[in-house]
């Protein structure tokens, strides 16, 4: 009998996994990933790529006004951007957006980061809209050889007084 208990308590604790290596492991990730991506000022930033990345963010969204999306070149954006970027797909976005939020006002700059593992620079901006019902941010990411690597748009949600 003994030996049937003593297997049983042996059988539990072999059973039983620790967490802690796990999550010792998602912190030195977490601060791995922190050096690599800094917040920087756009001072430190080539106008070259300010610049792209304004012009690009504008082309794009101010297209939804004319229903005139002209495509991106080589030399303005990566060949997935270019493949992802078609008239049709624009199209089809700028519609939800005109019915979500009316007609495209301008962006501004709220910060950049850097990713200092892959040399690519995040430009993260506010979209003006006519109408104010939701808020959007328009990110536009540069790589090393000035080409636009990735256009994204998010919904951001209001902050309440709780959270402030």
């Amino acid at each position: 009998m003994r030996r049937i208990i003593l297997f049983c308590f042996i059988l539990l604790l072999a059973s039983c996994k620790s967490k802690s290596p796990e999550n010792s492991m998602a912190k030195a990730t977490s601060k791995v990933s922190e050096k690599n991506i800094a917040l920087i000022k756009p001072e430190e930033v080539d106008a070259v790529k300010k610049d792209r990345a304004y012009n690009i963010g504008t082309r794009l969204l101010g297209s939804c006004n004319s229903s005139r999306f002209r495509t991106f070149t080589s030399a303005e954006a990566t060949d997935k951007v270019r493949q992802n970027a078609t008239r049709e797909k624009v199209a089809a976005i700028c519609q939800k957006i005109n019915q979500r939020s009316g007609r495209f006002r301008d962006i501004e700059l709220i910060d950049i980061t850097r990713n200092k593992k892959l040399k690519e620079y995040t430009f993260r901006y506010s979209i003006d809209y006519e109408k104010k019902l939701y808020k959007k941010e328009l990110f536009v990411t540069v790589n090393e050889g000035n080409q636009v690597s990735a256009i994204i748009t998010k919904e951001v949600k209001p902050k309440t007084l709780a959270s402030n």
